[in-house]
């Protein structure tokens, strides 16, 4: 077992692929992404059969990377007593309107979820407690924990259970043998080598897709760099599924949230956690006009869409009033921010701002591409494999199953381990095939050998596509609001941008990580946008919001909208599965 620590940065100025120094590496299974699935898939494998070789391929560093990589005030989501597995689902199918999600992936992590929570409490996570010793819950399914070391907690059980981390090396795509997964290629940020992981299993751990649209709830840093999930999960694990052509789902059912303004913190936290309600610049309560869906307890896509449907009524800006707040509510709400990002509190800090005097400003979030908190990502078999053999996925990577969250995304790296565990045992590894990995090494290092010349810098392709987005695909400036002539406009300069890739250049390694991370952008950027140009229906409102067919279609779209990409010409075809109800009861209540 060893975590692989990363190379200090050095000078790295190849002339030609002869001078990329290739490092192959073998194991039993891979894990692409080391946040909290990915640990999980590495703690669980070794305890299925502690000989085998894991291997963990981490773009930054274990100990704090991934989504829970500054820590956490509640785990979501826990099934408290007296409730069932079929309750959670029933919770999360409301959550979603009434579906479609898949039941069967939904329920098989529900009877994982308790499990998972109480082993990381065992290992060290404080989940905070009542004085009966009875978990301390911040809403129906939340509970409350001190959760500043929660990744490092993860991580060090991840190394103990004796997988190889190797350190900054970014994903960069699938190895292929016959139609099924045999490993993955990445980058070292900081030596330039190239990494060939030969593997009989993959589990895809990247996270989800955040900065593919640009950011306006702190729009005092550069576009994209200040958002509420985690900067470096720019979609990397769909688009190397993607290319090779696994199939992508329900990519449509975005995840906006609302969020405070200008420091981008968890609403929730506040107005669910405390009490705090939503109000409009008139201090009416918003969600008061929802109580027919719920009001405070309405779906996240409701409360998420209710303050921006304030604004457009005229009746923005809108607040989180914590005016009516007991000095120690107070306190403990700051404190549940220190606990997972301290910068929220220093900010209030900053302008002098006390909550309980002046309520704290929110607005919408950019919208993002999260399995584990909508349905976006891979299709998947109970066993977590995709349609790609060999390839399998946990967390936000996997689709389908929303609503999974922190808890869900640990339970699933349990189930993902178990299916690729029971792969492996009858796969073997094939010789390497040269040309495709040089022609690999080709496409990679391409921007470094391009570093003299005039060219488009990383950063530059980031934001001219983020902004394409937010105002084509329905981005933040358009209250999430698109429509069939601006996703063909989208499509459209999204296929400019690809034929700007030959001219992107990068001056070094770390550079070159973001050149690739913008390719990677486009390329789940198209597919989004395919999905939201299928669905032809409002049925998620904020969420996705078609402003030409405003209303909800059941008679044709009660259904997953899929999408799969030629790996031999690129192409996109779009298509239809069926949604299946499995656990009894109205879907649109819980």
């Amino acid at each position: 077992m060893a975590n692989i620590s990363a190379p200090r940065t050095r000078r790295f100025e190849p002339r030609s692929v002869e001078d990329v120094e290739v490092k192959v590496v073998e194991c039993d299974l891979l894990v692409v992404g080391g946040g909290n699935a990915g640990c999980f898939v590495a703690v669980e494998a070794a305890r299925l059969d502690p000989s085998l070789k894991v291997v963990v391929m981490e773009k930054a560093e274990i100990m704090r990377s991934g989504a829970c990589s500054a820590g956490m005030d509640a785990i979501n989501t826990y099934i408290p007593q007296g409730k069932t597995p079929e309750d959670l689902v029933r919770w999360s199918r409301a959550q979603v309107g009434g579906g479609p999600l898949r039941e069967d992936l939904a329920l098989s992590n529900a009877r994982e979820l308790n499990a998972c929570v109480e082993e990381l409490e065992r290992w060290g996570l404080p989940i905070l407690r009542d004085e009966q010793g009875n978990v301390r819950y911040r809403g129906q399914w939340d509970i409350s924990i001190h959760g500043e070391q929660l990744k490092p907690i993860m991580a060090e059980k991840a190394i103990e259970s004796g997988a190889d981390v190797y350190n900054r090396v970014a994903g960069t795509s699938l190895i292929m043998h016959e139609g099924r997964c045999v490993g993955a290629t990445g980058l070292g940020v900081r030596d330039g080598c190239f990494y060939v992981f030969r593997a009989r299993a993959t589990v895809m751990a990247t996270g989800g897709a955040g900065s593919l649209y640009k950011s306006y709830t702190a729009d005092s840093t550069d576009s994209g760099a200040q958002i509420w999930m985690c900067p470096y999960c720019v979609g990397t694990g769909y688009a190397m599924g993607f290319r090779q052509g696994a199939e992508l789902t329900s990519l449509e059912q975005r995840w906006v949230a609302t969020r405070t303004k200008d420091f981008c913190g968890p609403v929730d936290t506040i107005s669910v956690g405390y009490g705090a309600p939503i109000i409009n610049a008139r201090g009416e309560k918003v969600m008061s006009r929802y109580e027919a869906l719920g009001g405070d307890a309405a779906p996240r896509y409701i409360r998420a869409n209710a303050p921006m449907e304030e604004w457009l009524a005229g009746r923005g800006p809108c607040y989180c009033d914590t005016t009516h707040l007991s000095p120690e509510k107070t306190k403990a709400m700051l404190e549940d921010y220190l606990n997972e990002r301290p910068s929220f509190v220093l900010f209030l800090a900053s302008r002098g701002q006390n909550p309980d005097r002046e309520p704290i400003e929110i607005y919408g979030s950019d919208p993002y591409i999260l399995g584990g908190h909508t349905g976006g990502g891979f299709w998947v078999d109970m066993e977590r494999m995709t349609t790609i053999p060999g390839l399998f996925a946990a967390g936000e990577t996997a689709g389908g199953n929303p609503n999974k969250f922190v808890g869900g995304c640990c339970a699933e790296g349990k189930l993902a381990a178990r299916g690729a565990v029971a792969y492996l045992r009858g796969a073997a590894l094939p010789p390497l095939d040269r040309e495709d990995l040089r022609a690999e090494m080709e496409r990679v290092y391409a921007p470094l050998l391009r570093r003299g010349e005039e060219g488009v810098r990383p950063v530059e392709m980031k934001e001219r596509l983020q902004r394409l987005m937010d105002e084509y695909a329905g981005g933040v400036s358009q209250f999430y609001r698109t429509n069939e002539e601006r996703l063909d406009y989208a499509l459209r300069h999204i296929a400019m941008l690809r034929s700007q890739f030959q001219y992107l250049r990068a001056g070094d390694p770390h550079e070159l990580m973001q050149a690739l991370e913008s390719m990677d952008r486009v390329d789940v950027a198209e597919a989004v946008v395919h999905h939201l140009k299928a669905r032809k229906e409002t049925r998620w409102a904020g969420w996705q919001t078609r402003s030409d067919y405003p209303e909800r279609d059941d008679e044709h779209f009660d259904c997953f909208i899929e999408s799969r990409r030629d790996p031999r010409n690129g192409e996109i075809t779009v298509f239809t599965r069926p949604y299946e109800q499995l656990i009894p009861g109205d879907r649109h209540t819980a």
